[in-house]
Formats: structure tokens, C-alpha cells, sequence
């Protein structure tokens, strides 16, 4: 397998992954359900890419809705406060994960 093929692999198994209905989620109503929260998520820095990761960060985040973001690739500016966006080095590994 090249290795464009094995950078791109988790990208391709988990690109826009959403949590699963009922997740729990530690807040209030449920207009708040869904809402990333950036605490402890540094935690995941260093670590490579898999889906499995990418479902940890969804639970530790509280979002629906997670971004992989490749070494180079650009991304819109837009805000989602439902979105963790998971940002990779050239070796597929976290480089920083952030809310939005």
C-alpha cells in the first residue's frame, strides 16, 4: 500500500463520523445535547489517526459531528458549535483537536 493510501485510510473510515442517537451527554436540556466542549482534549495530541480514536474524541468532545483534517488541507471558516474538527500532522498523527 503506498503511502498516500495509509494517510488516507482513517480519513476514509471515519471523514464525518456523528455520534450515535441517545449518546449520553452530561448537560442540561436538550438544545444543549450536541455542543463540543474543547475541555480535555489535548489529551489526544501525538496519538495517530483510527476510527476508534475519532469515537473517543466524539465522546470526550460531546459533539455529533466530527472533521478529519489532513496535514496542508484548507478548511472554511465557518463556526458549528456541534463539530470537532480533528487536525493531523504528515504522519497521521493529532496535532490538535478544536471545537467549531
Amino acid at each position: 500500500m503506498t503511502r498516500l493510501a495509509l494517510a488516507a485510510l482513517p480519513l476514509s473510515l471515519a471523514a464525518c463520523a456523528t455520534a450515535q442517537p441517545g449518546s449520553p451527554y452530561p448537560g442540561g436540556n436538550s438544545a444543549d445535547r450536541y455542543v463540543c466542549r474543547n475541555t480535555m482534549l489535548e489529551q489526544f495530541v501525538g496519538r495517530p489517526a483510527s476510527a476508534e480514536l475519532g469515537n473517543e474524541i466524539i465522546r470526550a468532545s460531546g459533539s455529533k459531528t466530527l472533521q478529519w483534517v489532513a496535514a496542508g488541507t484548507m478548511v472554511t471558516m465557518d463556526f458549528r458549535e456541534n463539530r470537532v474538527r480533528i487536525y493531523l500532522d504528515e504522519q497521521n498523527k493529532v496535532q490538535r483537536v478544536a471545537c467549531g
